[in-house]
């Protein structure tokens, strides 16, 4: 289903996004980020916080990262300060880039099983189907975020894969 280099791309992508996504809502005002917008989270913070919540109950379920202090129903508001949760979300995005770095296709093919506290029960899953879908959220959840930004007037800059990534390890596109 996926490769060792797919994870890493998606990290890569996931931490350029990240900090693109943190420098525009930087540029707005704390009323601006907080104001209630009709996204599934709220408003822009709420959305940022459940992303980060939603990668770090995933990568404690695929490395050692410590779970969520909150249950997903309080990942809205995990953490109020933005300059806080700015920095949570760095520190993240380096633990999610670490742990791709060092992926093997053995760990993707195997199973993942967890409790899960929204089913109530353990379930087992495909790592490789877990982990598209880790970067999947990451992908809906900026999108939204993505939109908010641009709705309160800022920009971003770039967020199509193909267009991202070659710029951010030096590459570009091939000719054909």
């Amino acid at each position: 289903m996926i490769t060792p280099a797919y994870v890493r791309t998606m990290a890569a992508y996931n931490q350029e996004m990240n900090r693109r996504l943190y420098e525009a809502a930087e540029r707005l005002t704390d009323a601006e980020r907080r104001r209630e917008a009709g996204a599934f989270w709220g408003s822009l913070h709420g959305t940022l916080s459940h992303l980060l919540w939603g990668d770090s109950i995933w990568l404690s379920r695929f490395s050692d990262w410590p779970k969520p202090a909150v249950p997903l129903k309080e990942s809205a508001r995990m953490i109020e300060d933005f300059a806080e949760l700015a920095a949570a979300r760095e520190q993240l995005d380096a633990a999610i880039s670490e742990w791709a770095g060092s992926m093997e296709e053995a760990w993707l093919a195997a199973d993942q099983i967890w409790f899960s506290a929204s089913a109530g029960r353990e379930v087992a899953a495909p790592r490789a189907l877990l982990v598209t879908h880790m970067f999947n959220h990451q992908t809906h959840h900026r999108g939204q975020a993505h939109a908010l930004i641009t709705r309160a007037g800022e920009k971003t800059g770039d967020t199509d894969l193909s267009l991202v990534i070659p710029a951010i390890v030096g590459g570009g596109f091939r000719p054909s």
